[in-house]
């Protein structure tokens, strides 16, 4: 299936200068939906994978389908201020800016597992954080999955060597 077929390009948004890639369009065809989490999943079958991490927002539609296909535990890495236990932060710079993620300090464990999952992988900036953030609770990054990879803006480099999944890239 072509997913490109299903994202909608957005320009001048969220700022003057970036194309932004809706992928509502794709939210919103079940075809298109279920052939997206099947693709996202397929790879980690079997890989020994404990939980699924999944970065607020637009992750957590992907990361909780892919974390019960696999049979995973879910872990949301949150915007600040929005988790309600101790909890770890790490800050950011986005392709338009900075920001933070937070995930609650027990949310994994020494060792475990995990898949990390969310819609875009653009300048690596936001996984790049998450991934720390899963690192210092003791979690074996195993790899990463993305909907869309921006190549030109060379985001993987920023993941050190972790496996990366993209569905589609621009």
């Amino acid at each position: 299936m072509d997913l490109r077929a299903y994202i909608r390009d957005v320009p001048d948004f969220p700022k003057p200068g970036i194309l932004f890639r809706d992928i509502t369009p794709l939210l919103r065809d079940a075809k298109a939906l279920d052939y997206t989490m099947a693709a996202l999943t397929e790879p980690f079958i079997g890989q020994g994978i404990t939980a699924v991490a999944a970065i607020e927002s637009r992750g957590f539609i992907f990361g909780s389908c892919v974390a019960q296909r696999l049979g995973a535990g879910f872990v949301p890495i949150r915007k600040p201020g929005k988790l309600p236990w101790t909890k770890k932060r790490s800050e950011y710079v986005l392709e338009y800016g900075t920001d933070a993620l937070e995930i609650h300090d027990d949310a994994v464990v020494a060792g475990e597992r995990v898949l990390l999952i969310d819609d875009v992988l653009a300048t690596g900036g936001t996984a790049a954080a998450a991934s720390q953030l899963l690192r210092d609770c003791g979690a074996e990054l195993a790899a990463t999955g993305f909907l869309i990879e921006l190549d030109f803006l060379e985001g993987r480099k920023k993941l050190n060597g972790v496996p990366v999944h993209s569905l589609v890239r621009y």
